[in-house]
């Protein structure tokens, strides 16, 4: 089997529309949770979400482009040109070796309920021609294939909030595989759009907390509700003696990878954790189960709703046993809100940084300790600490399950 490494990062999120202010915002607790500035919210229970600010999609298109492409293809396609300039991979690789995963949860909301209402108040003739390719979620995978000649396996991936984690796994198995020399992986959400609130809103998902400090505090006993995000991460996932050959910079290998199903609810995590236990557990054995337990870097799914923190807790002491307490856990969700579609791949780059730098990022907000949630969040201030595995976990609606590994990339 092939060994398999990062070489380039892109991130569009609510705290940086680039990789080196989104690590700075998170390194130093900075958060893009604020009041919704997009709609009126004047009857919206819900009025936050991590929105992205100063975002021009003509940095990374033409004009024309941009008004055929939904908002969520926009900053896919701006977060796999970061991460393909990062690489220096263009020009470096055979297209037909060259491949894209990288998925939506929802793909183009904002699309579908614009052509929605030109259908009900102008006509079936005033529907836009595009429409379809606008709004169908593979049209991030298949735009960035089409920018970077990428003609080796394309796949758009949706697993609901572990869309980004599945993507960047399924891509290490297809490189270690040996069927693509380098992937181009990630995931992209933007559905922060009045139809999106008032629906996760009604399904008792978000928080009704009005005060973007203490919203969104995984963890803490007086979390309520998740805060809807928005934004794009896309990594390089690269065969490591391709990318030992054209000299490229290496972030970290990839070790391991667990994806698992709950099989339980459509919404509700099984609260006794054993499927995303054994995600965890899969992720952690493939990497080599020798790390000890004080230099491992989780960044959590840590969505800040009461079922999903106290579950996600029970499954690494599922896995971890005792050793659990001495983990370094942070949510970077306390920044950033809930990115859904996009949140694992932000959030795998998060874990890179953070083994790259030897630095847990903080879970910002948390004050106020729950009996059922009592491991070490890494609360309100960074913690520089060595690093020798990263992972990162993410569970999604449906029941999905996945978590992902990073070491420093060794000889």
């Amino acid at each position: 089997m092939k060994r398999v490494v990062i070489t380039g990062l892109g991130a569009i999120t609510p705290v940086g529309c680039d990789v080196e202010s989104f690590w700075d915002s998170l390194k130093n607790g900075k958060s893009g949770i604020d009041l919704i500035k997009s709609f009126d919210t004047t009857d919206y229970r819900a009025k936050l979400a991590g929105e992205v600010r100063d975002f021009d999609p003509t940095l990374y298109m033409e004009k024309g482009e941009v008004r055929r492409t939904d908002r969520f293809v926009q900053f896919a396609l701006a977060s796999a040109a970061q991460a393909v300039a990062d690489s220096g991979i263009e020009g470096n690789i055979d297209s037909e070796r060259f491949g894209v995963y990288f998925g939506s949860g929802i793909g183009g909301f904002e699309t579908f309920v614009t052509e929605h209402n030109n259908l009900i108040n102008r006509g079936p003739t005033r529907v836009s021609p595009h429409f379809i390719p606008k709004m169908i979620s593979n049209m991030a995978a298949g735009n960035i294939a089409i920018r970077f000649s990428a003609k080796g396996p394309c796949m758009s991936v949706s697993t609901a909030c572990a869309t980004g984690t599945t993507a960047i796994g399924e891509a290490y198995r297809a490189i270690k595989g040996g069927y693509a020399d380098a992937i181009i992986a990630g995931g992209v959400e933007a559905s922060i759009s009045p139809l999106a609130v008032a629906g996760f809103i009604n399904c008792m998902a978000l928080t009704e907390n009005t005060d973007p400090k203490t919203a969104c505090v995984p963890f803490d006993k007086r979390r309520s509700g998740f805060v809807m995000g928005e934004g794009a991460g896309a990594l390089i996932v690269e065969e490591y003696e391709h990318a030992k050959a054209r000299g490229a910079k290496i972030y970290a290998e990839v070790v391991g990878y667990g994806s698992t199903c709950d099989a339980f609810h459509v919404t509700a995590p099984d609260g006794e954790a054993r499927s995303s236990a054994r995600a965890i557990s899969d992720c952690f054995k493939e990497a080599g189960a020798d790390v000890d337990a004080e230099k491992i870097y989780v960044n959590a799914h840590g969505t800040s709703t009461p079922l999903n923190d106290k579950t996600e807790t029970q499954a690494l002491k599922n896995v971890f046993g005792a050793d659990a307490y001495k983990l370094n856990i942070s949510s970077t969700k306390s920044m950033t809100g809930h990115l859904l579609g996009a949140a694992g791949a932000i959030e795998g780059i998060a874990a890179i940084l953070a083994l790259r730098n030897d630095l847990v990022p903080p879970t910002i907000g948390y004050e106020e300790k729950d009996e059922e949630c009592d491991l070490n969040y890494t609360p309100n201030t960074a913690k520089k600490t060595q690093i020798d595995l990263a992972m990162s976990v993410s569970l999604g609606f449906g029941g999905h399950n996945a978590c992902i590994g990073f070491k420093k990339i060794g000889e």
